[in-house]
């Protein structure tokens, strides 16, 4: 009885694996058909010779979404082989509930403000933090009411950056970044009142500032690429300070 239920926990999941292959496929697809709106080779404008293909923004995005369109091949070959997508087109489907739809729905709606609504608008490192606090938090240990909040922050952010500054980004204005900040901090302190022994509750904040902090400046002072909204209230302090601080220290 134990290994019958085993095997159908194993099928549910490589039904479920098939759909999320699936989905995973056409955003990488979609990220990739977006990411060639910017320039990648090098041309002549007005006589001026544009910069060559290797110091093109696009190039860290390119390499990103083509390993994770690589992913989703392998995840649905893998997923075909082990029989998920006859039990995907099954009857039976995936075992779908209601917990599982409120974690994809509320995944959905912190990427897609995410994506949508704070990246284009609001200081890269403000925003990555802010997700990645609410992802952790949200979903570590599967409670409702986490992802609910989670979900709330993020989309309260990043409505206010749509709505304020819509239809296109004013990075001179720093509003939209001082309300993720508050979001942000108000969502920190919430965490750490519930992170009462537990390791990976307590390690959030420190994540959430040290990852985003060492990607955005790897991508702008060690490959060269172009940074989401360079303007923003964090980024443009840590740009002026190594070219006008820093920099001259050591070329000194």
């Amino acid at each position: 009885m134990q290994h019958e239920t085993t095997s159908d926990e194993l099928a549910v999941l490589r039904a479920r694996d098939f759909w999320g292959a699936l989905v995973l496929m056409a955003l990488s697809v979609c990220l990739l058909w977006r990411t060639f709106d910017i320039p990648l080779w090098g041309g002549n404008r007005a006589g001026v010779a544009s910069a060559s293909w290797y110091n093109s923004a696009a190039i860290v995005p390119l390499g990103i979404f083509s390993a994770l369109l690589l992913l989703s091949f392998v995840l649905l070959f893998i997923a075909i082989k082990a029989g998920g997508a006859k039990r995907a087109f099954s009857a039976v489907g995936i075992g779908w509930n209601s917990t599982e739809a409120l974690r994809f729905t509320t995944i959905g709606v912190i990427l897609f403000c995410y994506v949508a609504g704070l990246v284009p608008r609001v200081d890269f490192i403000a925003c990555s933090g802010l997700l990645v606090t609410a992802l952790v938090f949200g979903f570590y240990q599967g409670r409702v009411e986490r992802m609910i909040l989670a979900a709330f922050i993020v989309a309260l952010a990043g409505a206010y950056a749509f709505i304020a500054h819509l239809p296109q980004a004013e990075w001179g204005v720093h509003d939209d970044d001082v309300v993720t900040l508050v979001l942000w901090a108000v969502l920190t302190v919430w965490v750490m009142i519930n992170a009462k022994g537990d390791r990976v509750l307590r390690l959030v904040p420190v994540l959430a500032v040290v990852a985003p902090l060492i990607l955005v400046c790897a991508m702008a002072f060690g490959f060269r690429q172009n940074v989401p909204n360079r303007g923003g209230i964090i980024f443009s302090q840590i740009e002026y300070h190594y070219y006008v601080t820093l920099r001259p220290l050591w070329r000194s």
